[in-house]
């Protein structure tokens, strides 16, 4: 599996972003998609996930309510969309894939990670 974020940037607080993840290699109706960030000093942590073939989907508390993380199969790309962004959202932000035949929001066993893309917001 294959991965490739997209759409960090520099944005004020209270503005959005949405970030892409490509996914290739491979039908992706077993998989979870999530993301997850690492802020400077700071251990990553899980943002959020989606179920491919169901579209069930999991959130930090941290980030609920503001982030919507959506997948649009016929692209195979996973989205994220992030509103009413805080300062404390500054951080690398990864996309990552999971493999499974059963899920029920679990932040661990993602085993395919892409390259992070860089979100700050300034307050």
């Amino acid at each position: 599996v294959q991965l490739q974020a997209s759409g960090g940037g520099l944005v004020q607080a209270g503005g959005s972003l949405r970030l892409s993840c490509a996914a290739s290699g491979r039908s992706f109706s077993s998989y979870v998609m999530g993301w997850f960030r690492q802020a400077p000093g700071k251990e990553r942590e899980f943002v959020a996930s989606i179920v491919w073939s169901g579209g069930n989907t999991y959130y930090a508390d941290s980030v609920k309510d503001r982030f919507t993380i959506s997948r649009d199969s016929a692209e195979n790309t996973v989205y994220l969309q992030m509103d009413n962004l805080k300062p404390e959202d500054t951080a690398v932000y990864y996309c990552a894939a999971l493999r499974t035949s059963y899920y029920s929001g679990s932040p661990h066993g993602f085993g395919s990670w892409g390259q992070g893309t860089q979100v700050t917001v300034s307050s």
